[in-house]
């Protein structure tokens, strides 16, 4: 029974140090994936792959390079989309530009602008016949963080709690929101359907 009982063990033992090894593998296949993004210049990539090595296991050593390879690229893509998305923008509804405009669309005579500097979103409303600009509100420029170790860098938390993935078109013409989520009370609740989308054109 004794030895029965020490098989047992044996192979619970070896099966659970066989699962550990694959994972660290695993780990450091991803890590030099991102390695080779990073290399080419692929920096969003990257941080994909930096994230999921980190999270498999945080406290090794190669999860503690991955975490820190994670703050710099964040810090970096930040940058880099501040840049693209200062200026005025223009909103051209809920499709892209391209889409077939609706009679809502034709029959609207505010148009909404935003302002985006590197601190701050302006919200005005510009009126289509007098042409008269009308300030609504502003809110800071926050970017959202979840998680130290997301992969995370491009959403923006507006203080009703509405958090929104910002992207812009290579040609910087086109600025695309989409409504991931809403912080309440500290408890974020995801939005994984009917995502609310905005379109803006790029005025100044």
């Amino acid at each position: 029974m004794k030895t029965y009982l020490v098989l047992i063990v044996l192979l619970v033992s070896s099966s659970i140090f066989s699962q550990n090894a694959s994972k660290a593998s695993f780990q450091k296949n991803k890590y030099d994936l991102a390695i080779s993004y990073y290399k080419k210049a692929e920096l969003s990539k990257a941080l994909d792959e930096f994230s999921i090595a980190c999270k498999i296991y945080p406290e090794n050593e190669v999860g503690k390079e991955a975490m820190k390879k994670i703050t710099v690229l964040k810090s970096m893509l930040r940058k880099d989309l501040l840049a693209r998305i200062i200026g005025t923008w223009r909103f051209d509804g809920n499709k892209p530009t391209w889409a077939v405009k609706t009679e809502e669309d034709e029959n609207r005579t505010v148009t909404e602008l935003l302002e985006i500097n590197e601190k701050s979103i302006l919200f005005n409303e510009l009126d289509k016949k007098t042409k008269l600009k009308k300030y609504v509100k502003s809110e800071d420029l926050v970017f959202y963080e979840n998680e130290a170790d997301d992969s995370l860098f491009s959403a923006i938390i507006l203080s009703d709690g509405t958090i929104w993935i910002c992207s812009i078109n290579e040609e910087e013409t086109t600025l695309k929101l989409i409504n991931i989520a809403r912080k309440d009370n500290n408890a974020v609740e995801k939005i994984s359907l009917n995502n609310l989308e905005r379109y803006y054109t790029k005025v100044i």
